[in-house]
């Protein structure tokens, strides 16, 4: 219980996680983008420091932030999308890998996603050679490449799905909308409180060296899914053409620590 964990991005995800980590007696360290962060980070028993990584460089003392750290959570989301512009994500988690190879680091847990897994996959797991077709899929799968093959620390590449929680949920976009095609596929999905769940396990267990999808094991049609969300949040249900969908990717995982050892709390 020594570890002293550092929380790179204290976001949707790496705040509550960063938080719930200090009440499990660990040492915390966050960094934020955000100088009006840092308050809420300190108030919380998180050792704050304002980072801002990009392709290019690091603005903030990094090393400060590195030095004494154990286990380093790298929970940093591409910026891919939208209408502004776009990073080279790879470039950015190297320049960070590269100082993560100069510091007393020696266990990273790179948060990625499933989309490198592509769309006309079906049915896929951890053995699954991932084949992405998103431009954020493809630049997750070349960093976890380069996260794992980085010799001067063990890494686990912890893969989510698409992300739900108290205040984030795809109903609310979704309400109302009509004629969505994939009505068939199945959704795959995790609630923040297994994401953090997940994430802890891993570093009391020291499950390094791993490839794990994060992923609730239950995966109804979009069609079911949604329309019983909706109902259950007063909202309009969305509705389905009947064109049949090629995109039925189902994430799946065959690792171990899913499938014997760890138990779900949060059902989607």
């Amino acid at each position: 219980m020594n570890k002293v964990i550092g929380v790179i991005g204290c976001g949707w995800l790496g705040l509550p996680l960063a938080k719930s980590l200090v009440t499990k007696g660990y040492e915390v360290k966050g960094t934020t983008t955000s100088k009006e962060k840092l308050e809420t980070l300190s108030n919380a028993g998180i050792a704050p420091l304002r980072v801002h990584l990009s392709e290019n460089e690091i603005q903030g003392n990094i090393q400060e932030f590195l030095n004494g750290t154990d286990t380093l959570v790298v929970n940093i989301p591409p910026k891919l999308r939208g209408k502004g512009p776009k990073e080279n994500y790879v470039r950015k988690i190297a320049l960070l890998a590269a100082n993560i190879s100069t510091s007393a680091v020696r266990e990273v847990l790179f948060v990625s996603s499933t989309s490198v897994y592509g769309d006309g996959q079906g049915e896929v797991d951890e053995e699954t050679l991932p084949v992405p077709t998103s431009e954020a899929g493809k630049q997750l799968l070349e960093t976890e490449k380069l996260i794992t093959e980085n010799p001067n620390f063990e890494a686990t590449i912890l893969r989510f799905a698409g992300l739900i929680g108290p205040d984030r949920h795809p109903i609310h976009m979704l309400s109302g909308r009509t004629n969505l095609s994939g009505g068939n596929a199945p959704v795959n999905l995790i609630h923040l409180e297994d994401c953090i769940g997940i994430i802890t396990s891993i570093i009391q267990n020291n499950l390094w060296g791993e490839t794990i999808n994060g992923v609730y094991p239950a995966h109804p049609t979009k069609k079911s899914y949604y329309t019983q969300k909706a109902h259950e949040k007063g909202l309009n249900p969305p509705s389905y053409n009947t064109s049949e969908t090629e995109n039925l990717k189902k994430i799946t995982s065959c690792n171990p620590f899913i499938t014997k050892n760890y138990v779900f709390s949060a059902s989607i």
